[in-house]
């Protein structure tokens, strides 16, 4: 009769416990991950972000899916971007945060749709227009009007003033095309390169100027775009 299988490697013969070791970490204890305050802050803050992700993901997700209203879309959306970009203006969390495609690759995320609104930074109902737009100007409300064109005069005025700053610039140009988009849904020359500024602005730092070139360029490219909207009314 073979001897029973043992249910484990023998140990070899050469090996002799010591008594005398000791657990160096109490099992039952919590493991912190951060010894500071600041660590703490640092680790909450890139976890907001993370949230702040998914979130937004899932966000653009119900609205394709037209399981969430458009307003509330909107809502919920634009108060996302704007804490992620809270966030990440403190240069400590920047710092560690690096770049979304390096946060993404850390944490293993694929987040496709919120990568895409990261990188506009505007809801999809902000910079394409919704149905609630009047076309043309037939019944158009003429507050709203004017408040489109207020807007664009305000963006063209702080070029001339020489602000140059993307964290100056980019609120009064998401403005201008919220206003556009309350006005009409119907395309019009130069439409498209307020969009595409619009992108272009958020993907500098808040600090970070446009160049003299560039500044000329955007000038040129928002004078005819408020031409074309005004085309729009006629």
């Amino acid at each position: 009769m073979y001897p029973n299988k043992q249910a484990y490697a023998p140990t070899p013969h050469s090996y002799i416990p010591n008594t005398a070791l000791s657990a160096t970490v109490n099992l039952d204890e919590e493991i912190k991950l951060a010894t500071t305050r600041a660590e703490r802050d640092l680790q909450d803050s890139l976890a907001e972000v993370f949230s702040i992700i998914i979130t937004l993901d899932e966000l653009e997700k119900a609205y394709l899916k037209d399981a969430i209203p458009e307003a509330d879309y909107t809502e919920i959306c634009d108060r996302l971007l704007k804490q992620y970009k809270a966030i990440l203006t403190d240069e400590t969390v920047a710092k560690e945060f690096v770049d979304l495609e390096t946060f993404k690759y850390e944490w293993d995320m694929e987040v496709p749709r919120a990568t895409e609104r990261i990188r506009i930074g505007l809801p999809s109902t902000v910079t394409a227009p919704t149905h609630a737009a009047t076309s043309g100007n037939t019944g158009a409300n003429g507050s709203l009007i004017l408040e489109a064109t207020q807007d664009f005069i305000t963006f063209l005025d702080a070029l001339k003033l020489g602000l140059l700053a993307k964290d100056q610039l980019h609120p009064l140009l998401s403005d201008v095309i919220q206003s556009v988009n309350k006005v009409t849904d119907r395309d019009f020359e130069g439409r498209g390169k307020i969009v595409q500024w619009l992108i272009s602005l958020n993907q500098m730092k808040a600090t970070e100027e446009l160049s003299e070139d560039h500044a000329r360029e955007l000038e040129l490219d928002m004078n005819a775009a408020y031409q074309g909207f005004k085309s729009t009314l006629n």
